[in-house]
């Protein structure tokens, strides 16, 4: 069987089991890529969650030496909830970002390209493959690009045309040299709404982001957050969505494609007072198979205090009085303060006066009286 005829029967099976897109790239080196990654680390603009081996992440015959192609896949996920249950002042709820609707995307596409690299070493006795999803030293964004399954965007996602920038991608090195794939070209044009609309500014230009003032990935930390971060996190717990929202490549985009991708609204958009008090054991039950989970709960807990903050929801506030003085962990005790002192109230001085007295980290001692001194001005119509 000829290379040619192996890439068609190979997409021909990745349509038979669900994989959306495919496309081809070759293992050259991602030169473009490096330098925009060197100048990403000088300046301090990645999320440390990265492959910090710059060479590993643009150089394929690194990861395998014998590597001859790069086999990429996008599959679409859904961008509308059904029956999604509404967030008000009575009723507040947080949000999960789209990206983390459903089963772990991770595992999706796992055992997707699994199947991948079974048909082909059905095919071809000496074959090596390498599959990696989202944690793997390559970027998978930047073999998408070249794989032409879509073109990097100014918020530096990949827009598709078929499915805009709702997909998962993953990919397979392999030691098969399929024909390359034309990369399609850039679409964004003159447009800069993800630019204009992101809460934090994170994309400093069309191309550029800065992962430290990203809320995506600032919701995923787990130490105090930055004040001016929590004014603009909102209800979100888990990843942001306003880039991919306001996009007009995404107009219109929703598909249903896979059953293991659908949301359950009551886990992706959860009610924010029981966060607070779940066990490690109830987290896991509920929320450990979706990708958003990954941290664990304390960045989510964190990230639903500071949303309970912004509803000013005053029903919560002697769960929030109670974690003030019993949670051990210094940022959620911290973060608790500045959310009493939020939403205020005509006792909340006295509960924080009292828990400041207690205190021994200082970084909390700091919330406190932070929320303290800003009560009176949150709350001017109060006696």
């Amino acid at each position: 069987m000829t290379n040619a005829q192996l890439k068609i029967d190979l997409i021909a099976y990745s349509k038979s089991i669900g994989i959306d897109k495919i496309g081809f790239a070759s293992t050259d080196s991602f030169l473009e890529l490096k330098e925009r990654l060197k100048l990403q680390q000088s300046l301090q603009y990645d999320s440390g969650f990265e492959e910090p081996n710059i060479e590993k992440r643009t150089e394929p015959n690194m990861i395998m030496p014998q590597a001859r192609s790069i086999v990429s896949i996008a599959l679409a996920y859904p961008s509308k909830m059904k029956n999604a249950p509404r967030s008000t002042r009575k009723d507040p709820r947080g949000i999960f970002c789209r990206a983390s609707w459903g089963t772990d995307y991770h595992h999706i596409l796992r055992e997707k390209l699994a199947k991948l690299e079974q048909f082909l070493q059905e095919r071809v006795a000496d074959v090596v493959c390498k599959s990696m999803v989202d944690t793997g030293e390559l970027s998978d964004r930047a073999v998408a690009e070249r794989a032409g399954i879509g073109w990097s965007a100014k918020n530096t996602a990949i827009i598709t045309p078929e499915f805009g920038s709702y997909v998962y991608l993953g990919e397979m090195i392999t030691t098969i040299p399929f024909e390359p794939d034309t990369p399609i070209e850039e679409q964004c044009g003159t447009c800069t709404k993800c630019i204009d609309a992101c809460p934090t500014g994170a994309i400093v230009q069309g191309g550029q982001l800065n992962a430290q003032r990203c809320i995506a990935f600032l919701t995923q930390t787990k130490g105090f957050l930055a004040e001016e971060f929590r004014v603009k996190l909102g209800n979100r717990l888990y990843g942001c969505d306003t880039c991919q929202t306001v996009c007009p490549k995404n107009k219109g985009k929703d598909f249903h494609f896979h059953p293991e991708m659908e949301p359950d609204p009551e886990i992706v958009k959860p009610r924010l007072q029981p966060l607070l008090t779940i066990s490690n054991r109830e987290f896991k039950e509920k929320f450990g198979a979706i990708s958003g989970s990954w941290r664990g709960k304390k960045p989510i807990q964190r990230n639903a205090i500071i949303a309970i903050a912004h509803y000013k929801d005053q029903s919560a506030l002697p769960l929030l009085e109670k974690l003030l003085v019993e949670d051990p962990r210094p940022v959620i005790r911290g973060t608790a303060a500045w959310a009493i002192g939020k939403i205020g109230g005509h006792e909340v001085k006295e509960a924080l006066n009292q828990a400041l007295e207690k205190e021994q980290d200082q970084e909390v001692c700091d919330e406190i009286q932070k929320a303290i001194t800003r009560i009176p001005y949150y709350h001017t119509n109060e006696s």
